[in-house]
């Protein structure tokens, strides 16, 4: 077995799991075709360390626990076409089927784990060191492998029924077409959007299969919901298993990506955002960061699929192969020049800045972006916990907290040199009109984005000193905020009349508001150097 540290050095166990579920699965699930069909499987370093963080077991787990002994509720892995999701899925769902997946005390040292107790006749046995977790099988295994077609499901069903047919399962169960059969009363189901009547069933185990296709279209956001809460209600836990998905589309994978949750185990590696999918060299260096660990794949053949797909649809190619999360259409500004200009900065107290706002309620978010004279943008922070000036109103029970930024922006016009502040007035007309009060008209202006020839000459203000390099003379840089690179990732360019644009959503429920501030920043930035103000003192009157 390779061990997970062999990949890279983030592959350290150093945690209790089920070291028996790896060991099982390499004697009981052979390498299901190709040249090597029969053969003895060996898991990959990244299929490794995903299998025993998926069984880590909480140091507190107890005899009797089923879900909860275990550190993940459920899992998801992205990873780009031809890793091996498939097989390593089916030798996941076999397991959960018949193998020692469920926590059955600590050992003293010496126990044995043999497949005879459980009806298998390989004469395969583990012997557990003293401290290490024990498995069981599940007594009565229910199982739903799910994925959005026939076509998709197929690929790990495929390798599933082979491994049982060539392994020694196939004395254990019998594979149909449609389901296959555990023994007397266990059965793993294949559940497709054409075959949704299986669901409600009890279950103790569900595979998600390529959730990034997962959305409130084709109904199948409510069949993983309702799997999630059928395996929850016996104690049973879930997997995804998906490439890199369109954030336009709000999928299942989309979704457990930005999910909270701390008891989701994720595995989704990515080369560094500042490299280019368009460009080859940097191309062959992303495949080469996402393909490691799978030591099958031809990196050339790779390269070939994804030039070819980029011909039609580059958004495509960067999904499959480069495991990224990018829409459809092409973004307003590319989010690998973005990162490249990211040199996170301490900014000092009393720094002569400029300030971006925009504001909304209840659906959108509010934000502020700050940018220093020689041009390095960031997001500010409020308060005793420092922060960040970006509100969600999800966060705050629907609806953004306005005494909250009221009192940010106060205690950034305390704690800078703000000489500008541009504010997109809708929704804070009267806030806006108390900062003009109390700060000054010519500090704070209002500065409305609804404003198609001035907001147009705005975004290509900041485009065009993303995009050019620093020897042409800009020197724009910020702070690599992971929310303004998101929802910049999520603006597109709306055409309207003579050559112009606005930004808009890729989708409904993308968000795209944290650019706006930075947009907003930058112009005022440049507004304030064309007006001479960038090096003046200038002296503030703070209203009580």
């Amino acid at each position: 077995m390779a061990k997970a540290s062999d990949a890279a050095a983030e592959f350290v166990v150093d945690f209790p799991t089920l070291w028996v579920v790896p060991y099982w699965i390499e004697a009981h699930c052979p390498v299901p075709d190709g040249f090597r069909a029969g053969e003895d499987l060996e898991l990959y370093p990244w299929q490794l360390w995903c299998t025993v963080n998926h069984y880590r077991v909480r140091p507190t787990a107890r005899v009797g626990q089923l879900a909860p002994a275990f550190h993940y509720r459920r899992s998801q892995v992205v990873a780009p076409q031809k890793t091996g999701k498939g097989p390593w899925s089916a030798t996941i769902v076999l397991a959960e089927a018949a193998g020692p997946v469920v926590f059955d005390g600590w050992a003293r040292g010496g126990e044995r784990y043999r497949c005879a107790d459980h009806g298998c006749s390989c004469g395969w046995w583990y012997e557990y060191e003293a401290g290490e977790p024990m498995g069981t099988p599940w007594p009565t295994p229910l199982i739903q492998l799910t994925a959005t077609s026939e076509d998709q499901v197929a690929n790990v069903y495929r390798p599933l029924k082979s491994m049982v047919k060539r392994g020694h399962l196939a004395g254990l169960m019998t594979a149909g077409e449609e389901f296959t059969r555990v023994g007397d009363d266990g059965r793993i189901d294949v559940v497709t959007s054409s075959a949704l009547s299986r669901l409600g069933n009890p279950i103790v185990f569900a595979l998600q299969d390529e959730t990034g296709l997962y959305t409130e279209a084709n109904k199948l956001r409510r069949v993983a919901e309702t799997q999630r809460r059928g395996a929850a209600g016996m104690g049973g836990r879930s997997m995804e298993t998906t490439n890199g998905w369109d954030p336009s589309e709000d999928s299942v994978a989309q979704r457990t990506s930005e999910a909270k949750a701390k008891d989701i185990f994720r595995y989704h590696p990515q080369a560094p955002k500042t490299l280019s999918y368009r460009n080859k060299r940097e191309r062959r260096k992303i495949h080469a960061v996402v393909y490691a660990g799978s030591a099958h794949v031809d990196l050339d053949a790779i390269e070939a699929e994804a030039a070819e797909i980029m011909e039609k649809d580059e958004a495509q190619a960067e999904r499959f192969f480069g495991n990224r999360c990018v829409a459809g259409s092409g973004s307003w500004l590319d989010g690998a020049r973005w990162a490249a200009k990211a040199k996170p900065r301490r900014v000092l107290p009393m720094t002569r800045i400029v300030l971006g706002f925009d504001g909304s309620d209840v659906d959108d978010w509010t934000a502020i972006r700050a940018e220093t004279m020689d041009g390095y943008q960031f997001t500010p922070v409020y308060g005793d916990e420092d922060e960040p000036t970006i509100w969600n109103p999800a966060d705050f029970d629907g609806q953004v907290p306005r005494a909250e930024v009221r009192a940010a922006v106060d205690q950034l016009m305390r704690r800078y040199d703000v000489v500008r502040l541009y504010a997109d007035p809708p929704y804070w007309d009267t806030e806006v009109d108390e900062w003009v009060d109390k700060y000054g008209e010519e500090r704070v202006i209002r500065w409305h984005t609804r404003r198609i020839i001035a907001m147009h000459a705005a975004c290509e203000r900041l485009k065009t000193d993303v995009l050019k390099r620093n020897s042409e003379g800009a020197s724009f840089t910020h702070d690599g905020c992971e929310i303004t690179a998101a929802h910049l990732a999520n603006a597109r360019a709306a055409a309207r009349p003579s050559d112009r644009y606005v930004l808009r959503k890729a989708s409904p429920t993308q968000k795209i508001d944290a650019v706006i501030p930075s947009i907003l920043a930058h112009e005022a930035l440049g507004d304030v150097i064309a007006a001479g103000l960038a090096e003046r003192e200038v002296s503030y009157y703070y209203g009580s």
